[in-house]
């Protein structure tokens, strides 16, 4: 593996760190084939791995992909790999946190759509620019935004392509909770290891319930999680002992 990704493992939680700073971490298509590459490694780290943090280097997450790269004649394994590395992202059994501070800009933002969960510092702007250059998403934006915050308020986002702040960024519910910039890696690292002190049975059965059901009516999907869920884990009795203390 190269240095466009970094990983940092501390106590169940896997960090992943977008390494480009200079160029405001620009999605390369070397940088996906990095990332895919730590993904696939996280998916069979089941029980070591509780939790993973996806986050950017320096002032930025990302400013989204990189067009350079493009134009200088770099590109991906396959047509359809950067979009397939989301939807690995997305079919991690552990879940996964977006740290966003700064840009976090079209391709970027199809990244971040991808993880469970996102914290943002106060210096985050979210948008989606595909309009403003005559492109169409291809990673995922038509379809997982509007799952995540609506649809009135994807197609504003989409069809504007105005950024978005962290306060509207929460109330809409593209991210679960904005801090103070100094504050950011402090919240994101605690709670990722609040995340990561659970049950990793639990954790990966309930991830997989939640996206089993999602598409099913409401009587559908309750039926599902009866027929689908095992009920206790390996680690109940275990866990029980605790109790009270």
């Amino acid at each position: 593996m190269g240095d466009l990704i970094l990983r940092a493992d501390v106590e169940g939680v896997a960090t992943l760190t977008l390494n480009r700073p200079k160029v405001l971490n620009a999605l390369s298509p070397t940088l996906f084939v990095e990332l895919r590459e730590q993904i696939d490694a996280i998916a069979g780290e089941e029980e070591a791995i509780g939790c993973v943090v996806l986050r950017g280097e320096g002032r930025s997450f990302s400013a989204g992909n990189d067009l350079k790269a493009l134009q200088a004649g770099e590109v991906s394994p396959s047509p359809d790999f950067n979009a397939e590395t989301i939807e690995a992202l997305e079919n991690l059994p552990q879940p996964v946190i977006a740290s966003v501070r700064g840009h976090c800009f079209t391709g970027a933002l199809e990244l971040v759509l991808g993880c469970d969960l996102l914290i943002c510092s106060d210096t985050a702007r979210f948008a989606d620019t595909h309009g403003r250059w005559g492109m169409a998403p291809l990673w995922g934006m038509s379809q997982r935004l509007p799952r995540r915050v609506g649809e009135l308020a994807a197609k504003d986002m989409m069809w504007s392509t105005r950024p978005i702040g962290s306060e509207e960024a929460v109330r809409i519910g593209l991210a679960n909770r904005s801090v103070p910039d100094s504050e950011l890696d402090t919240e994101t690292a605690g709670w990722a290891a609040q995340i990561a002190k659970s049950s990793r049975f639990t954790l990966r059965t309930t991830k997989e319930l939640i996206a089993g059901g999602r598409d099913l009516p409401l009587r559908d999907a309750l039926l599902y999680e009866r027929r689908e869920s095992p009920g206790a884990g390996p680690d109940m009795i275990e866990r029980l002992k605790d109790f009270g203390k």
